[in-house]
């Protein structure tokens, strides 16, 4: 379907409930704020496209009242107004709240979608009625002869009432009724395969104001918002059918806008928004859609975990105690904190699994009808392409398409995009096109998120060494750092992760990258290089392409990727990963005074394992920091339950060593560091 109804958190819905209580005035503020209220609404435009006809009939009596809230401010009377005169007054300033509060939901409020709007038009219209006849109620009751009005005053007075009796029956203007009876028609028509008369298609959008790619975009937007106000499930549906239709119609009628569309895309990228640590998977590095807890009680991301375990692996990857059972116990308040802060960040918060119910929703047939008709026009569009210019233009929107949920994804995949997407990943096409390299090579990472395509993309000819001939040449930054994060979700599949370590132009890519590339793209190789080290003959080659060099210089920039890289590489990679580690030694003495608990864990995990491996140099280099044992109890008293252990062991190495040296009647300096009583452990 376009877009699951999951993918954003529920949010309130305005009007506050301070439109509808009293206000606590006095006669003149009362009078002041009601002409104030009264100028705001006459500022609104009225709409152009649904509801014309309530709009402007509401904004031209509310301007005509303005001339009643103009003769009372001004009058002497307005200070004594009877208890029936002012009770009249604070609620119309309440009608008048709704009045200003309807305007701007339907038109300048946030998630203002023109298609929801039509679908709600009759409801709508009723509620113009509603007020209107509220107004004219309040209008009927007020005192006019003890406000002392002047004569032309009243008779405004009088007109509004008049105005208002004249709509004493709601009325829906046929245009509009007929305008969503023919899109409730077309989404039917969808639902049963029929593909829209363009033609038509085409007038409909251009009624509603949808008129080229941005404000179809912007629509799309507007109607994602507009799943956060419903709260029931046919409702949801109904807004998820409308953007499929909509996404359909922005393809096929108005094609792709990537200028307008770049900075909406930038907007919602995770990787250029600071994802906190506690959001992110210990495995991938990535943040969390689906956090789980394990039995020793740390937490992973669903899909990393599982491949872990599906791998034979038996123990937690992060602390390496072996695991009493593998149930996997959804962290819910964890999740419920990832998607507010999604939402905030506005960056779409989706469960991985394309077969998870959340609800009892299940796949909307419109949508997934709308998506397939998408998907197919674009990859014929592609296909009987015979120029690059339009070639970009298709396959920028397969890109968007394929960002939006797993089934349009899998519709992708299915209807043959891929072997046409590997036409585009060449270096011919990064020299004469770079765009389209980039939106070729970021269509199939896209497409590599659902598990299925995974295999569909290694098995199509030129799919796999194109995406490595990107990584290791592409024209761009961008094009080389989506590559590597296409390996990286390639990798997660235990099979495909050998396959891909084993070949040296993948490993050499992917250090270059993290060597050359800017911080984003570091970011990217770093965790491919991460899923890729848990194999330990890929380990081997790492270890002899530099990883540990190349972690030495990227510490400083991103050290809780570049830390947790070195654990893994030093646990699998034997003596020669040890023996390059060694220089790094002092560095991760400063991240155990200055890293995040996760950074300072990883480096306290990677010391033991070092002291553990290397013997008694390991142990007195680590001696020779200044400060190593304050450091060391900090950490026992202030970082995680793991850390507290690691830094534990660490103490015991450092006592070893240091009762070893006063066996051999060693006196040196760097023995006082580490003989002090405060060496005892805790009982």
């Amino acid at each position: 379907m376009a877009v699951s109804p999951q993918i954003f958190p529920s949010r309130k819905r305005r009007p506050s409930a301070g439109s509808f209580i009293s206000p606590k005035l006095s006669d003149i503020k009362l009078v002041e704020s009601l002409l104030v209220l009264s100028q705001e609404i006459q500022s609104l435009k009225p709409f152009q496209f649904l509801l014309k006809r309530n709009s402007l009939s509401i904004i031209r009596k509310i301007k005509l009242l303005g001339i009643l809230f103009e003769e009372l401010k001004g009058s002497q009377s307005a200070s004594l107004f009877s208890p029936s005169s002012l009770l009249c007054l604070e609620e119309m300033y309440i009608v008048l709240q709704r009045i200003k509060t309807l305007i701007e939901d339907c038109f300048n409020g946030t998630g203002s979608s023109k298609m929801w709007l039509l679908m709600q038009i009759e409801t709508v219209s009723n509620l113009f009625h509603e007020l209107t006849m509220d107004l004219s109620t309040l209008l009927d009751i007020l005192p006019l002869k003890e406000l002392n009005l002047s004569q032309d005053v009243e008779e405004v007075v009088v007109l509004i009432k008049k105005q208002c009796l004249q709509n004493d029956v709601a009325s829906l203007d046929p245009s509009d009724y007929n305008l969503r009876l023919e899109v409730l028609t077309m989404l039917d028509r969808i639902k049963r395969e029929i593909v829209p008369d363009h033609s038509r298609l085409l007038e409909i959008f251009q009624s509603l104001g949808l008129r080229d790619s941005s404000s179809c975009r912007e629509e799309i937007e507007n109607l994602e918002e507009e799943i956060q106000n419903q709260t029931d499930q046919k409702s949801k549906f109904q807004v998820v059918a409308l953007i499929g239709i909509v996404r359909y119609a922005k393809c096929v009628l108005f094609g792709a806008s990537q200028k307008s569309d770049s900075k909406l895309r930038r907007k919602k990228s995770t990787a250029e928004t600071n994802t906190p640590a506690d959001f992110r998977c210990p495995i991938s590095l990535d943040m969390m859609r689906d956090p789980v807890v394990v039995a020793t009680g740390q937490t992973y991301d669903r899909q990393s975990i599982s491949v872990w375990i599906e791998s034979g692996h038996n123990t937690c990857p992060k602390t390496g105690q072996t695991l009493a059972h593998t149930k996997l116990i959804p962290n819910t308040a964890l999740k419920n904190l990832i998607a507010m802060w999604c939402r905030d960040q506005k960056i779409p918060f989706e469960v991985t699994s394309s077969n998870e119910k959340v609800k009892g929703v299940v796949t909307n047939k419109t949508a997934l009808e709308a998506t397939k008709m998408t998907a197919l026009f674009l990859i014929n569009k592609l296909s009987a392409s015979q120029s690059t210019e339009v070639a970009n233009d298709a396959v920028y929107e397969l890109r968007v398409l394929a960002k939006t949920d797993s089934d349009s994804r899998a519709c992708i995949a299915e209807a043959g995009a891929i072997p046409l997407l590997v036409r585009y990943l060449g270096s011919d096409t990064g020299s004469q096109l770079p765009n389209l390299q980039v939106n070729a090579v970021t269509t199939i990472l896209n497409l590599s998120i659902l598990e299925a395509n995974k295999m569909r993309i290694t098995e199509t000819d030129g799919a796999l060494n194109g995406v490595i001939e990107v990584l290791r040449s592409g024209a761009t930054w961008e094009a080389k750092g989506n590559a590597a994060a296409t390996i990286f979700s390639l990798s997660g599949v235990d099979a495909y992760r050998k396959r891909l370590g084993r070949k040296t132009r993948v490993v050499k890519g992917l250090l270059d990258l993290v060597r050359e590339g800017p911080t984003s793209m570091k970011r990217d190789a770093l965790v491919a290089i991460l899923n890729l080290a848990g194999d330990r003959e890929t380990v081997g080659k790492l270890v002899e392409g530099g990883v540990v060099e190349m972690i030495s210089q990227v510490v400083d920039v991103l050290p809780e990727e570049a830390v947790t890289i070195l654990e893994a590489v030093v646990r699998r990679g034997g003596v020669v990963a040890i023996a390059a580690a060694y220089s790094t030694i002092k560095k991760l003495g400063v991240l155990l005074r200055e890293g995040s608990d996760t950074t300072r864990e990883s480096a306290a995990a990677t010391l033991v394992t070092l002291c553990r491996k290397g013997g008694s140099e390991t142990a007195a280099e680590m001696a020779s920091m200044p400060g190593i044992e304050r450091l060391i109890w900090e950490l026992m008293e202030t970082g995680t339950t793991r850390a507290r252990r690691k830094a534990a062991t660490l103490l015991r190495f450092l006592r070893r060593w240091a009762a070893g040296l006063e066996a051999y009647g060693s006196t040196t300096a760097t023995t006082t560091t580490v003989t002090s009583s405060r060496i005892l452990l805790p009982s």
